[in-house]
């Protein structure tokens, strides 16, 4: 009668089987069909696979078709005059294959792979990533220079320019993709422009009723005219309509005013709308798909509806595109009429209870924390 099988994987028999390890040289814990490289978790044989422990091969051991008449009853002492086994070394200190014969197998003779611990060689950047690190003497264009230190938009550096109000060391500057390394000797209807301070960041809750614009052909009220004296030359970041009130960023900073605006930024801009006539949650939900309205595509709109007075409905709705007039041309689109429009907030900077036609500045860390979370413009 054959004795019952145990439980387990089979155990091949024979030449080239898994052997059982004996006497004092078995290592504690470490078992057969365990491979140091798995970190001694069982690794079990397939069909026609030799098990090797990734150790490399003992110095006494015999060759793999003695081992099935190697005498398993001979004593300890046997093993004294035995040179001693070398010291067990890493998977990392030899290439992959050394444990079934390196000299068998040439490629084996190969220097081991770098673990990462010797210096690291960084790639020379390129330029233009080089400026945008750290912004020091790569030439750029003038009209980008004089929006950065504050002395209009780069469209209007541009209508300066043309209009020979620009001069660099006594010449009049006639193209804006002029290329500078820096303001040094440039001038402004006759006046040096000094070097560009710190960014500085107000918010202003604009009322409805003016212009975002410097100025009006017709003479109608702008922004600047509700701005106190006290304020540094600023710009807005974005426009709001006419009738449109709420927050409004204005910078000392062209270069920063041009980041915020680029719908690649990312910068989101939440507005509350009082409408006229009967919308559902579900058509407001369907603006998260985006939608095109006389030939223009907008994107993704988050929109909910939040109370109704009457007829009207009061709408929050955010994006981050902010193309020209895009909330009234999407809730008009929807057979809504827009009698009131409100931006509650521009990225992180919201109203909250700021008087209209207040101006709050952020703090220098503030801004400087925003500005380490926004994507570079492209």
């Amino acid at each position: 009668m054959e004795p019952p099988k145990k439980s387990g994987p089979p155990r091949r028999s024979g030449p080239g089987g898994p052997k059982r390890p004996g006497g004092p040289g078995k290592r504690p814990g470490f078992a057969p069909g365990r491979d140091e490289a798995t970190g001694g978790k069982p690794r079990f044989a397939k069909p026609g696979e030799r098990v090797q422990p990734g150790r490399g091969p003992r110095p006494d051991a015999a060759p793999s078709g003695d081992r099935t008449g190697r005498d398993r009853t001979r004593p300890v002492t046997a093993k004294a005059d035995a040179p001693a086994r070398p010291p067990r070394r890493n998977d990392g200190d030899k290439p992959r294959g050394a444990a079934f014969g390196a000299a068998a197998k040439p490629w084996a003779n190969k220097p081991p792979r770098r673990s990462g611990t010797g210096p690291k060689t960084t790639a020379n950047p390129h330029p233009a990533h080089a400026a945008a690190s750290d912004g020091k003497g790569e030439p750029q264009r003038i009209a980008k220079l004089l929006a950065r230190a504050g002395i209009a938009s780069r469209r209007e550096v541009e209508r300066m320019i043309e209009e020979g109000r620009v001069t660099l060391d006594g010449a009049t500057v006639e193209t804006p993709a002029t290329l500078l390394a820096s303001l040094a000797g440039v001038a402004v209807d006759g006046v040096a422009v000094a070097a560009p301070a710190p960014t500085r960041l107000f918010l202003f809750h604009k009322p409805s009723g003016c212009l975002t614009a410097e100025r009006d052909p017709v003479g109608r009220p702008t922004i600047y005219d509700r701005l106190p004296d006290d304020l540094p030359r600023v710009i807005p970041i974005g426009r709001l309509d006419m009738n449109t009130e709420g927050l409004l960023l204005l910078t000392t900073d062209g270069g920063f005013k041009r980041q915020m605006e680029l719908p690649s930024t990312g910068v989101p801009r939440t507005y509350r709308a009082r409408a006229f006539g009967e919308i559902s949650q579900q058509q407001l939900e369907d603006l998260f798909d985006g939608l095109e309205v006389d030939g223009v595509r907008y994107g993704p709109i988050e929109a909910n509806l939040e109370r109704r007075t009457g007829r009207n409905q009061w709408i929050e709705m955010t994006l981050t595109e902010g193309k020209n007039r895009e909330v009234r041309r999407v809730l008009e689109h929807l057979g809504l009429q827009v009698n009131r429009l409100i931006r509650t907030s521009y990225g992180p900077f919201v109203l909250a209870d700021l008087p209209i036609g207040m101006v709050a500045e952020v703090s220098e860390q503030d801004l400087a924390i925003f500005r380490k979370t926004l994507k570079d413009a492209k």
